[in-house]
């Protein structure tokens, strides 16, 4: 889905439980402008966030505009996005973080 942003912390840890406290703190923190740009920029009900750890080896968070629970299904097929409108998309949600700092 458009908008469906990743917060990778900066260490290499495989699960995200694996993190200490601290630094699983500051990925929400860190991760709560960037949901609420998401909800700005696209039609969604909210920003849902996912944990799933399984795909690759690193600790990560994923967060998807969703109108319902089913929208974080990640069996479904990929979306495939161009590099253009990843970075509208990109330009969007920086452009939205901004606007709510204010």
């Amino acid at each position: 889905m458009e908008g469906h942003v990743l917060v990778v912390p900066r260490i290499e840890v495989d699960n995200i439980f694996d993190l200490p406290s601290e630094m699983l703190g500051e990925m929400l923190q860190f991760a709560q402008p960037i949901a609420k740009a998401i909800e700005d920029c696209f039609d969604c009900n909210r920003c849902g966030m996912s944990v799933i750890g399984l795909e690759v080896p690193h600790a990560h968070i994923h967060l998807v505009p969703i109108k319902s629970a089913n929208d974080l299904n990640f069996t479904r097929d990929k979306m495939k996005i161009g590099e253009h409108r990843m970075r509208e998309i990109q330009e969007m949600i920086v452009a939205a973080i901004e606007k709510n700092r204010k």
